[in-house]
Formats: C-alpha cells, structure tokens, sequence
C-alpha cells in the first residue's frame, strides 16, 4: 500500500510541472474524515516559480519564499496563557493545511502559524501542508473534495472528524481562533456567516 501511494504522489508531482492536458481521475475525500498524511516530495515542486503540493516549513525557509516567511515567523509572539491553553487542546489534533505561495494572505498567516505549532510543540507528522494554484484546483488529489475556496485555508481534525477551519484571516487572533476550534466554543471562520 505504501508502493502504491508513493507511485501514486511521485506521477502526481511529476504532471504538475507539465503543459500537457491530462485526465486525472481522483477519489473524492469528505472533508469529515481525515486523510491519510502522504509523504513529502524530497525536493519541493515549483510551478510557475510557486510551491506545489505537499511541503515542510523547510521549504518555506528557502529562497526565495524565506523573503517572507522568515521575517514573519520570527516577528510572530503568542501569550503566553493562550500558549498553554492551546499545548493541551491540541494534543489529539490533525491539520490538513492549504496556502498558496503567491497569496498575500498565505504568506501573512502561515509564518505565524508554523510559529504557533512550534511555540505549543504540535508533531509536524500530525500536520499536511498543500500549496496550490491560484483557482485552488491543483493539485487535483490533495485538494478535489475539500471546497477550498480562499487560502489560507487551515482545517481542523479530531478523531477523524473535521472540527472546523480557519479561513484567510482572523476574527479575533490566529491564536484566539484556532484555540476556540479546538475547544469546541462556537466559531465562525472569516466567511461563514
């Protein structure tokens, strides 16, 4: 099974950065239910001079992308109550995340919220990080399923069960947001009225 899903993310990575049009037929995923965490290419996929596809924070941190998540991520600071609030609830969390590199918004709230996981020491195996398009269409397999439809686009997992996302921008704090999802106080992201 791992054969086959690595086959599977090495011919997807590989189609990503070619003109030709292609049929592509995918399983689609219910946002209810997490998925799988598939591996990350060893080297990060550029499309157009953009990220594509699953990434670490590492790629983040290499040129030229680290022009602006380094700064960030190093301006970023929580409270330090807050802090500890979010390290117990989001000990039995998953987080499916997706932001595009060309995204203004992306590139605001992703530095802080690497920043956030790390400050609260969250398992970077717990997290998948998709980069995508500009139309959040591609990759067909890591996004077909999901109704992205603005990025940042963060989303939420316990036990399996989609628990809420956080979109584009805060209500309050990325902090204060993410810790009402995963405590279960009520939440509305930045476009769900």
């Amino acid at each position: 099974m791992k054969k086959i899903l690595l086959l599977l993310t090495v011919i997807v990575m590989a189609s990503c950065g070619t003109q030709k049009k292609t049929t592509t037929t995918t399983t689609t995923t219910t946002t209810t239910d997490v998925p799988a965490t598939p591996t990350p290419p060893k080297t990060p996929v550029l499309v157009d001079g953009n990220l594509s596809g699953i990434q670490t924070k590492e790629a983040f941190m290499q040129a030229p992308f680290d022009s602006w998540f380094t700064s960030r991520y190093e301006a970023y600071t929580l409270d330090d109550d807050t802090k500890k609030d979010l390290k117990k609830a989001m000990k039995d969390v998953e987080i499916r995340a997706y932001m595009g590199t060309w995204c203004g918004d992306s590139k605001r709230e992703t530095p802080k919220f690497y920043r956030l996981l790390d400050e609260i020491g969250f398992k970077e195996k717990n997290l998948t990080m998709i980069t995508v398009d500009r139309s959040k269409s591609k990759p067909v397999d890591l996004v077909s399923g999901y109704d992205i439809r603005r990025v940042p686009t963060f989303i939420f997992y316990r036990d399996g069960k989609e628990i809420g996302r956080y979109v584009e921008r805060p209500r309050e704090s990325l902090e204060q947001d993410i810790l009402k999802i995963v405590t279960g106080q009520p939440y509305k992201h930045s476009y769900d009225n």
